[in-house]
Order: structure tokens, then sequence, then C-alpha cells
């Protein structure tokens, strides 16, 4: 399946379509085994397309993170207190 239209679904609807796949090409794997190589061919694709829609899944859930959290303010680290007992002993 094409990029922008994996893009365009969605999330159940990915789902559904990562499970199609991954049924589809259970099934081709199987026929494999028993003798018959009519899509072999179709392995590779339904691997992308597998592939494909976990990628789109992913930045989905990254995205929603990134969104859920602020971003962090970098500080400066706090002063040391080493320094500061020598300092107080003396």
């Amino acid at each position: 399946m094409e990029l922008e239209k994996l893009r365009n679904l969605s999330d159940d609807e990915l789902k559904a379509q990562q499970n199609t796949a991954g049924e589809q090409l259970f099934r081709i794997r199987f026929q494999k085994s028993l003798g018959n190589n009519d899509g072999i061919k179709k392995i590779r694709i339904l691997k992308l397309d597998i592939a494909r829609a976990k990628t789109i899944a992913r930045e989905r859930t990254l995205a929603a993170e990134k969104a859920a959290t602020p971003a962090v303010v970098h500080t400066a680290p706090p002063a040391s207190t080493r320094t500061a007992r020598k300092k107080a002993k003396n």
C-alpha cells in the first residue's frame, strides 16, 4: 500500500491493515512450505507494508508523547557543596 494512503488511515484502520498483511504473509509462507510457489514475490511486498504500518504507528506514538511532555529547559548544574564545605572549615 502506498505511504500516503497509510498515513491517512486512522489508528484502528492502520492496525487492521497491519493484521491483514500479517495474515496474508502467514498464508503465503504456509503455501510455500507445501510447495506452492505462486505468491513468492508478494512476500517482500507484504513485509514492507507491515514495516511501513509499524513505522507510522511509532511516529504517531512519539508525536503524542512529545506533545504531552513539555520541553525540558536546560539549567546550570547546582553548585558543588564540596568546595563550600572546605571554605567553611578554614
